[in-house]
């Protein structure tokens, strides 16, 4: 059999301060070849290297992963602050039509940290530029320091709603996961739903009402040891799946009646 291919959203970098580069993690890579079943393609994401439709055409699904630079606040219609961190506008220009796109066609989305972030603005929703800073909210970004374990060690619980999404694929109503991000959620975009908060009452876990095909997206890291981590292997097998229905030509009931 075929396996589908999944479109990682990349990152622009500088190496060594000066070599420019699109990069997407290596555990996003392996989670997505060896828990998702499917083949791995980079994207860069550059409107001046590549157009939306074309990724539409060449990739069975997408997963929008988290990065440094963080969603440009006028993408959700707010003044640039010094809180809001670094951007890639470059990224937005890809990424949040692309989401659209996948949503209407139902072509499935897989959306981890800053991904988590760019579903809810590109359906209209808008972030917190800084969730620690807000009462009663705890400090969810990873720790400066320590060995890539400790950075990505289980942190807080995420409760899901009785009998959604999440609840029905995973199995449990609460479950343990890493932290690494700074923003969040602040108002859910159109047909947004929240389906996993943190203790603390952060959005952790979304879906889009509605959406014709897989449209789940996560605040915390799941591609850390996704083949070991229980939660993790079921999100990215439930992925794969999805995909691998895409690429058979298997397409959601909204299009089949086009």
């Amino acid at each position: 059999m075929v396996r589908p291919v999944i479109g990682i959203i990349g990152n622009s970098y500088l190496i060594n301060d000066q070599y420019p580069a699109h990069a997407a993690g290596s555990m996003n890579c392996q989670a997505i070849a060896e828990v998702s079943r499917a083949v791995p393609v980079i994207v860069p994401s550059c409107p001046s290297l590549i157009e939306v439709q074309d990724l539409l055409d060449t990739c069975d699904g997408f997963l929008f992963t988290g990065g440094r630079p963080n969603v440009h606040p006028e993408e959700y219609g707010e003044a640039e602050t010094e809180a809001h961190g670094a951007f890639d506008r470059s990224r937005d220009r890809i990424a949040l039509p692309l989401i659209r796109s996948c949503i209407e066609r139902g072509q499935p989305i897989f959306g981890v940290c800053r991904g988590f972030q760019e579903v809810n603005v590109a359906m209209g929703g808008t972030l917190y530029p800084e969730i620690r800073d807000l009462p009663g909210r705890m400090n969810h970004r990873m720790p400066p320091d320590g060995t890539l374990e400790e950075k990505f060690e289980l942190r807080h619980a995420v409760t899901f709603t009785e009998g959604g999404p999440f609840h029905k694929l995973l199995g449990a109503r609460e479950v343990m996961t890493n932290t690494l991000h700074g923003q969040g959620i602040k108002a859910a975009g159109e047909r947004v739903v929240i389906d996993g908060f943190a203790p603390d009452g952060t959005p952790e876990a979304i879906y889009i009402k509605d959406a014709p095909g897989f449209s789940l997206s996560v605040q915390w890291h799941p591609e850390y040891r996704a083949a070991q981590d229980p939660v993790s292997r079921l999100l990215f097998e439930a992925f794969g799946e999805a995909a691998a229905q895409w690429a058979a030509g298997e397409r959601p009931q909204i299009l089949k009646s086009a």
